[in-house]
């Protein structure tokens, strides 16, 4: 259970935030820096807690190794030990103010493309240096009030070609390959954004190999499910249309880089745009 209380040496702790997968965000201001900082505590209580760590020790390191506007920022990882064993965990966490697409206002289609433009900006930086994130869903994409974006949670992150010994992503928006414990890529994070335009476009997800119930012994192929257009007749057959590439089942048939898909972003925000200047 995360606890609510903190004090810790270099920090003025100023509020709680919220709770996360057995971690606590506080608000705090880092004594030595400066910075106003998130600040991430998990406190070890049974063996299971050990995945937190494990995740919360990867989201550092792999912000460490990536800078990009879009990411956010990890400063400094706090071992706390009792009887030579690590006890509590804390990340300092680039602040930012806003809230997740899951929770966003409602977005034009035109905005919410230039959201998934920036996301996949973010993800072709992380590709640039040898990374993939691998859990791209609407709670891990936050917008604040002018627009901006930051993708959070890196700790499911790790190089590309990983095979993990064990089924990691969010059942709605996993891919295949995730599923099969197969090598992962940077297509990986093509189907995990996809499967979220999809949810932002639509307001449904896409199958996966999980069902619904997470019985991993009914797990099969991709079920057949309506494109984004025949859901909402408003949708622009392009919009759908790059969508459903980006969910195909075998990686090869999806688009092969975030450049490529940024491109094909730019075309349909162009004509999205170009469309409400003609119609003014």
């Amino acid at each position: 259970m995360a606890i609510d209380r903190l004090e810790l040496d270099g920090f003025t702790i100023i509020r709680k935030l919220g709770t996360g997968a057995r971690s606590t965000i506080f608000l705090a201001l880092d004594e030595g820096s400066g910075q106003t900082v998130a600040l991430k505590r998990s406190v070890y209580e049974k063996p299971e807690d050990e995945r937190i760590f494990e995740q919360i020790t990867t989201e550092y390191e792999v912000s460490k190794a990536v800078d990009h506007p879009y990411l956010r920022k990890c400063y400094k990882l706090i071992k706390l030990r009792k009887m030579l064993k690590v006890k509590e965990l804390l990340l300092s966490m680039e602040m930012f103010e806003g809230e997740t697409l899951e929770k966003t206002r409602t977005l034009s289609l035109g905005d919410v493309l230039l959201v998934f433009r920036m996301v996949a900006t973010g993800l072709g930086a992380m590709h640039q240096c040898g990374y993939i994130h691998c859990d791209i869903k609407p709670n891990n994409i936050l917008i604040n009030s002018s627009g901006s974006i930051k993708i959070i949670d890196l700790g499911q992150g790790c190089k590309i070609g990983t095979i993990k010994p064990r089924i990691q992503g969010t059942p709605d928006y996993i891919a295949p390959e995730q599923v099969k414990r197969q090598h992962l890529d940077q297509r990986t994070d093509i189907f995990n954004l996809g499967a979220t335009m999809y949810w932002a476009v639509t307001g449904k997800n896409v199958p996966t190999m999980i069902p619904q119930n997470n019985d991993l012994s009914a797990m099969a192929g991709q079920r057949d499910f309506p494109a984004p257009h025949e859901v909402h007749r408003k949708i622009p057959l392009g919009v759908s249309k790059l969508i459903v590439d980006c969910v195909k089942e075998e990686p090869q048939r999806r688009p092969n880089s975030m450049p490529e898909l940024v491109s094909r972003l730019d075309l349909l925000i162009h004509s999205i745009f170009a469309k409400k200047i003609g119609g003014q």
